[in-house]
């Protein structure tokens, strides 16, 4: 099994994401090749709370170019978790 601080690379602070912390709703950026279960484990192993839910988007990489040199951004994985009711919330996102 992968070290869960393997699979959440770090938390996304966005507009849209603070206004969905009201729901108990957080973001996270993920490993590409990591799955909802890898996912789901990891959070409630690093903080400590109860997971109910997990939705997971890919982003492809986007073309850029540097002159004449041209390639792709990395490709990359975001996670919202849905915390239970009963559960506590996550202190990352306390101070910001």
């Amino acid at each position: 099994m992968k070290d869960p601080r393997d699979i959440i690379k770090r938390p996304l602070i966005t507009e849209r994401s603070m206004a969905q912390m009201s729901e108990r709703k957080y973001t996270f950026e993920v490993e590409y090749k990591a799955n909802k279960t890898e996912v789901k484990d990891a959070i409630e192993k690093i903080f400590g709370v109860t997971v109910s839910k997990v939705n997971v988007m890919n982003y492809k990489g986007k073309f850029k170019r540097m002159g004449r040199h041209a390639g792709f951004t990395p490709r990359r994985r975001k996670a919202v978790i849905t915390l239970t009711a009963d559960s506590k919330e996550i202190e990352i996102f306390e101070g910001v």
